[in-house]
């Protein structure tokens, strides 16, 4: 079994898997828009100009999947009650992606050494999702 994070954009998935492709390398592996379902959409169940938005995409950080779509505008869903949690072999690399994560979002706690990590912080990108980011510091070096 696993658990793979779903993430509602409200119209802006687009632009949150791109700026996940540049910010942390991640690889788009299935995209469909609304106008590419196989099925019919029910009457009233899409809202006007969503033809082109994402219905369903996975997007490949590292060996995690991450899902994406901008359906959550439909059922007013918000992002909250949850951080993603990316673990790095480097200091470089966890200071890479924080710096690209804050770039347009907001940070939470700065990225430092800490008691558990030498190197861990937290920040919320600009699409309101929170991310943890750390370094290992059980694995070997």
């Amino acid at each position: 079994m696993k658990i793979e994070p779903y993430l509602h954009f409200n119209g802006r998935a687009e632009e949150a898997l791109g700026f996940y492709e540049r910010a942390l390398g991640a690889k788009v592996d299935m995209k469909m828009r609304f106008s590419e379902s196989p099925d019919p959409h029910p009457d009233g169940r899409l809202p006007a100009g969503f033809e082109n938005k994402i219905m369903h995409a996975s997007l490949l950080i590292g060996e995690a999947r991450v899902m994406l779509s901008d359906g959550g505008a439909m059922t007013g869903q918000s992002l909250g009650g949850f951080s993603l949690s990316l673990q790095y072999d480097s200091e470089s690399d966890a200071r890479h992606a924080f710096d690209a994560l804050a770039d347009g979002g907001r940070i939470t706690m700065p990225i430092g050494p800490t008691f558990w990590s030498p190197c861990f912080g937290m920040v919320t990108d600009r699409f309101g999702v929170p991310w943890m980011v750390t370094v290992d510091s059980t694995r070997p070096a």
